[in-house]
């Protein structure tokens, strides 16, 4: 069974769309952990003590096709700014979507050069995930300081692959963002936050 790759982002929204996005994560984490499923979050470019602006979820399990429909869409959180006691907005959004990883050597170009590779113990929450070996893959890109990691396949060799596919992902991904931002002055990724249309809503 593939793992389901998910895009969520907070598009350019303030510090507050980062902090429900961290929230998000580890809500979405929780609720898959639940129902047997292996969870990974690859997180994007520089993330601050909020959180990443963007991040890649992976999920596998026999659920995990459920957990990720549930998600996908605009999620509205409610609480009040930490970092702007006086600011009276209170509603924030975050945008989850299907990312569907190309073929190898598709889409976004990537230098060798510019990869490091680690290999670490697949674990994960029981059952088929377990693996003694060290199968999972963690790659860090250095120019922009992503790092990806797979750990769904029993092989070094696909998890490698795997791992390579949703880096592309989220690079293709960042660039569609630069070029739209190019030509409008905002990001695509921002666009896809329907706000008062969220499929899901939370309260902190």
């Amino acid at each position: 069974m593939s793992a389901i790759d998910l895009l969520v982002t907070s598009g350019n929204g303030p510090v507050e769309c980062r902090m429900a996005l961290s929230a998000l994560l580890g809500i979405i984490e929780r609720e898959a952990l639940g129902l047997g499923c292996a969870f990974e979050a690859s997180l994007g470019p520089m993330p601050d003590r909020h959180g990443a602006k963007s991040a890649i979820v992976s999920l596998d399990g026999l659920e995990a096709e459920r957990v990720a429909n549930g998600y996908c869409g605009s999620i509205r959180f409610t609480f009040k700014s930490p970092v702007r006691p006086g600011h009276k907005r209170q509603n924030w959004y975050v945008a989850v979507q299907r990312v569907e990883p190309g073929p190898e050597g598709g889409g976004v170009t990537i230098d060798p050069a510019d990869l490091r590779f680690e290999t670490l113990r697949a674990g994960g929450p029981g059952g088929q995930h377990q693996n003694t070996t060290d199968s999972a893959v963690r790659i860090l890109h250095r120019p922009t300081g992503l790092v990806v990691t797979a750990r769904d396949e029993r092989s070094q060799h696909r998890n490698k692959a795997l791992a390579l596919r949703r880096l592309e992902a989220m690079l293709h991904q960042i660039e569609a963002e630069k070029e739209e931002a190019a030509k409008s002055g905002r990001f695509v990724a921002n666009r896809t936050i329907e706000r008062g249309n969220e499929v899901k809503a939370f309260k902190l």
